[in-house]
Order: structure tokens, then sequence, then C-alpha cells
């Protein structure tokens, strides 16, 4: 430009437009891809489905309800070439969401860019590949905390030499702030998270001493942004400095451009509503501000949600108007023409400062218990993040924190938006035997002897303790399924539940819950013992933030609570409760799989007889699935619009009444 000033230059590039999209079949979500680049998108995120991410096969029973539903399944190299077809992904920036199985989707990616003729030194992207915060927020975790950080280290250890441009992993503080983090907490966390794992590479040996810092410069961080915008810019701006001290002064690193904090962002969905969600736009605007406006601490790549996924799963119009905005803020306005707009600032200065003094003392602390996975296995993370969450839910409940037509200015028009049978995304119902008949037809026609080979080679690297992604890889070329890879593995391995966070004793302030404590106590005293409440997740769904909340509130409430985390089966969930004897069973299924699990579960409670057990279901549920549920036998549907817990427990109790005749 002409003129030019110290402070005003020509005009940046702009970070990578990106939409997290994927759902029902590979080739669903490739014409989706396709149709997104098409309208100016700049690098694809790719959902997985739950099956996918947690190393089953679509026929599995825990797949049941799940395929294609919060992403798209990939079973086979043969999905993931129709995934990528007339897409050249040696010219891609391509991320993916995926943790506990990241070797095998980026094997699988690998192997489908070798078919295109891809030089695989030119192959640009990221696996998330952060099992830590899995065991926290997300729960797409397979395999235990060592086991793990070996796969993330071996990752780490072949991309750096094999695919250096590809970032092999995404430290993720996104799911911890949807989990209740507060924004030290999300930092501590996440660079504990990036210590424990930087700390297995070098001890791993795989990487020479002289090569570490190139190591360093790879680590990448996939970060959240709530609406307290201004807190949200210092948060960052504290990420950035305390990331450069850490590779500095632990690391030795003394390449400035490898210490720099390299984010990609999906802004917060934590606070998307359901009621009046046309209001979650200007939410959506202004989160993006928080890690765009700031040069110096400016996100990578931005991917932002859809108005209306507090609804259900969002149209392509839906995800376009998301990604107009960025274009709009990137070539519309002067942003990308100024040096940083808060340096110099005193108070965006003070704040800063505040973040990285807590963050320092929390991380402190987590270094003294012996680290992130230490604070994993004693339950300290987990314990803190649930807690988190309660008091955030408190201050909604009582008005202390405003949410706009939720707790304030409720009244509203109708809105010409969000309605009708079209309004959201639903996945057809023949997808899941569409894709169980694909799985079968791939494993008749390849080459049995070829697969053990390759099956077996995996095993022994794996047990061996070498590098398994070149094992992984060949694995993928042979017709390996995701759901044998993952079968090796537990089998060498073995499988791991983390913590639920939920102690079973009561918070020590309990006030606000006399009125319903007393409630439980006479429903106790007339049932003969202890109101019994079971709350259970059933599917693959590892989102259990909902699930612990209620757990938490009815413990405090006086009931005995059965919560054993996630990923159970529906015949699991009824023998639980029929041998617990439960007066109230509370199902939380947040993956669009609500309807077949549920009725699994009401058809067992048929089978036993004990259909007089009354169950109540949440998640995001559309009105036509609520008749549905209700129809089934469900006695209480609620969705996120329900977010007085204190409402939900009443009516809990008041379930539990109607049937106060003991069982035995």
């Amino acid at each position: 430009m002409s003129n030019k000033k110290p402070f005003q230059h020509d005009r940046d590039r702009p970070w990578i437009f990106r939409t997290y999209a994927g759902h029902s079949t590979a080739a669903a979500s490739n014409a989706l891809y396709r149709d997104n680049l098409s309208k100016g998108q700049t690098g694809l995120s790719v959902a997985f489905d739950l099956p996918t991410q947690t190393g089953y096969d679509s026929d599995h029973v825990l797949a049941r309800g799940e395929v294609g539903k919060v992403g798209v399944p990939i079973s086979h190299l043969g999905d993931m070439r129709q995934l990528f077809d007339k897409i050249p992904l040696e010219q891609m920036n391509t991320s993916m969401t995926i943790n506990a199985t990241a070797a095998w989707l980026l094997a699988l990616y690998i192997a489908a860019a070798d078919e295109q003729g891809a030089d695989r030194a030119k192959l640009t992207g990221t696996v998330q590949n952060d099992i830590i915060k899995e065991y926290l927020s997300r729960g797409t975790y397979v395999f235990p905390p060592n086991p793990s950080l070996r796969l993330i280290t071996d990752i780490i250890s072949y991309t750096y030499r094999e695919l250096p441009k590809w970032n092999p992993t995404n430290v993720c503080s996104y799911h911890l702030q949807e989990a209740g983090a507060t924004p030290v907490q999300e930092l501590a966390f996440a660079l504990a998270t990036a210590i424990a794992v930087l700390d297995g590479v070098k001890a791993s040996g795989q990487v020479p001493d002289a090569e570490f810092a190139t190591v360093v410069g790879r680590i990448s961080f996939f970060v959240n942004a709530g609406v307290r915008f201004v807190t949200e810019i210092a948060k960052m701006r504290a990420f950035v400095d305390l990331w450069d001290e850490i590779c500095l002064t632990r690391y030795g690193v003394e390449d400035a451009k490898m210490r720099r904090f390299r984010y990609g962002v999906q802004v917060n969905s934590l606070g998307l509503t359901e009621q009046q969600p046309e209001n979650n736009v200007y939410r959506i605007l202004i989160e993006m501000l928080a890690v765009t406006l700031s040069k110096d601490a400016r996100a990578r790549a931005v991917q932002l949600p859809a108005w209306n996924e507090a609804l259900g799963l969002p149209r392509p119009w839906d995800q376009q108007w998301s990604l107009r905005a960025q274009q709009i803020l990137a070539f519309e306005t002067d942003l990308l023409e100024y040096e940083d707009l808060f340096t110099g600032s005193h108070v965006m200065q003070a704040k800063v400062d505040e973040l990285k003094t807590q963050a320092r003392e929390e991380l402190a602390q987590i270094e003294k218990m012996g680290g992130a996975v230490a604070a994993i296995e004693t339950a300290y993370m987990k314990e803190a993040l649930v807690m988190s969450n309660a008091a955030r839910f408190a201050r909604i409940e009582t008005g202390e924190m405003t949410v706009i037509g939720v707790n304030k200015q409720v009244e509203t028009a109708a809105s010409p938006l969000g309605t009708g049978d079209e309004a959201i995304m639903v996945v057809p119902p023949h997808v899941e035997a569409d894709q169980i008949a694909n799985l079968n037809a791939w494993r008749a026609a390849r080459d049995d002897a070829a697969v053990k080979a390759a099956i077996d080679a995996l095993r022994t690297a794996a047990k061996e303790g070498r590098n398994i992604m070149e094992p992984s890889i060949v694995c993928a070329k042979a017709g390996v399924t995701t759901g044998e890879w993952g079968e090796v593995l537990r089998g060498v391995f073995g499988e791991f539940r983390a913590p639920t966070g939920v102690g079973k004793a009561p918070r020590n302030d309990v006030s606000g819950l006399d009125d319903l404590r007393a409630q439980v106590d006479a429903v106790s005293a007339q049932l003969g013992r202890r109101l019994k409440f079971l709350v259970g997740k059933p599917g693959l769904d590892g989102h259990s933030n909902g699930a612990e909340q209620i757990a938490v509130r009815a413990r405090d409430c006086g009931m005995d609570i059965v919560y054993d985390g996630i990923r159970l089966t529906p015949e699991q969930i009824v023998a639980d409760a029929i041998d617990g004897k439960v007066h109230v069973i509370g199902l939380s299924i947040l993956s669009g799989s609500h309807v077949p699990l549920v009725e699994d579960v009401m058809a067992r409670l048929k089978a036993a007889g004990r259909l007089d057990v009354p169950v109540v279901v949440g998640g995001i549920i559309p009105p036509e699935d609520e008749a549905s549920l209700k129809a089934a036998g469900v006695s209480g549907v609620y969705t996120p619009k329900d977010f007085d817990l204190n409402k939900i427990m009443g009516e809990i109790v008041g379930l539990a009444g109607e049937n106060a005749t003991p069982k035995g």
C-alpha cells in the first residue's frame, strides 16, 4: 500500500479457513469437502465417527447406532481412498481430529497419498494425537496412559523424518474448556500435556539430541475461545509467552522460530444455546475476534461451529454461513494490515501477567505430582474440571452469569430460522447397514494371507517396543480394518477406564439444596432405603460433561449414585440397574444415537420385567425424536435448554416417589 506507516503494512496472509466436517459415508463427506473447497475453504478438518475414533469396525456391538453420526466412518483404505477422491493430498492441508487411533488413521492417509503418487515430504496437515485430554473431557481414549504416550511418541518420531511438514500432535485445550476449564486450567493443563509428550519423546531415544529442537518446532496446539473475549485474548498471549519460556528453559531450544506457539482453533460450542439459537451467530463472531485481533497471538487455522449446533448436525448452508464470517473478517476489514493492536496496553499486559502467574502455579502443582499422567491417574485434573463446570452451571442457574435467551431476555419473536423438517441434517437410517455391507465386501475381497502377515508384524512391533508407523502403513495397504488394528493393540496394551471425577461424598457447601434434600429423604423413607439413581452413557459417546453434572447434583441432593463413566452397552446398563436395585435410570447420549440405544435399553427392561423403573434421557434430541422416545416408554427427555438442574432433580425425585413401593 502507499504511504506506509510503521504500524501499518501490506496485508498479511490470512489464517487457514476450515470447517469441521464429516458425516454418513466417505462418499457423502467427499462431496461436502469438495463443495466447501469450492466456496473458498482453504483446508480440510475431518470429523470421524465414534467407532473409527475408538478403534472399532462398524459392525461391533458398541458401534450400534453410532455409525456415521458425529463424523465419517473409515473402516479401511477403501474408505480413506473414497474420502479424498479428486482431492490432491500433496496440495491439501488436512487436519484430522483423531487421538487413540491417530497412528492408524495417519497410516491410512499416507497409504491413500501414496496411491495418488504424492511426495510424503510435501504432505501438510495435523493429527490431533492428544490422548491426555481424552481422559479428561472427550472420552475417545482406548489404551492406558503410558502405552498411549508411546503411540504419540511413535508418530512424532516417524513424521519429523518422513513427513517433515506434518504437525504430529495438536495439544488440545479446546475440549478442556468444553468440560468447564477456567482460562488458568486451560493454560496449565494443556502445557502440562505438551511437557509430558516432549519428555516422552526425549526419553524414548528415537530422536537424536541434535534434532530435538526440530521436533519441538512441529508441536502445535488446538485451543478454544469463549465469549469473554478480552480474557481470551489475554489467554492466547499468555500461551505464547509461556510456551516460549518452556521451550527455552526446559528444552534449551535457542531458535526463536522453533519456539513459536502455533495453534488452530474452534471457538466455543459449550456456550451455544438451544434457546434463541440465532443469537449464536454473534457469540461465534465475538469468539473469533479473540483469536484473530492480536497479531502476535493470532491463530494459524480457524474453524467455526454453526449457529444451530445445539439443535443437531448443521447443514452445508449453516457451515457456509460460518465460513463467510471468517472470509469477511479476513478480506473485507483492514485487520490484517496492522501490527499487534495490544502492544503497549497496560490493561492487556496486566491480565496476561495475572494468567501467567496463576498458570505457573498450577503447572508447578502438576509437576510436583509427577506430571500430567500422574494427574490423570489420581483424577486430580478430572475432578478439578468437574468442579469448575459445576460452578459454571451454578452461576447460570442463579443468574450470576448472564446467558441471553436462557436466563435473561428470554422473550422472543418466532424465528424463521431452524424450523421445519430440514432445519438440521439427519443421517439416513440406512447408512449403518450400507457401511457394514461395504465392510463385509472389503473383507471378502482382500488377500487373507497378506492381512495375517501384516497383523502379525504389527503385533510383534508393538510387543517389542518398535515404532508402529511403518507396520501400520503395511497393514493399511494389505486391507486391515480399523477394528482389526484396534484389536491387535488392545491385546498388547490392554484397555483403560479413566476416573469419572465424580466422588461419592457430597461437596461441603450444599446451600440452596435444602428443599431437594428434604424431598429425597422423604421419598427414601417411603422406599425403605436411599433413593438410588443410575446415570448411564450407552454407546461410544464420550462427552460426559452433562452426565457428570447430573450425577454430582444428584449426589449433593442426597441420592445414592451409580455412575460408571462412558462406553457402556445397553445390556450392561440394564444389568447394573437390576443388580443395583436402582429406582430411576438416566441416560446421556450426545452423539445422535439416542433412538436406537434407548429403544434397546427399554426392550431389555421389558424383557426383564422391570418397566416399572422409570427412564429419563438427556442429549441433543430433536422434537420428533423426543416423541419417539416417549412412545418407547421414556418418562422424561432433557435437552440443552434444560439448564435448571434443581428442576431436573425435583422431577427425578417425583418419578421415584410414584413408584415408592420397595422392590426388596
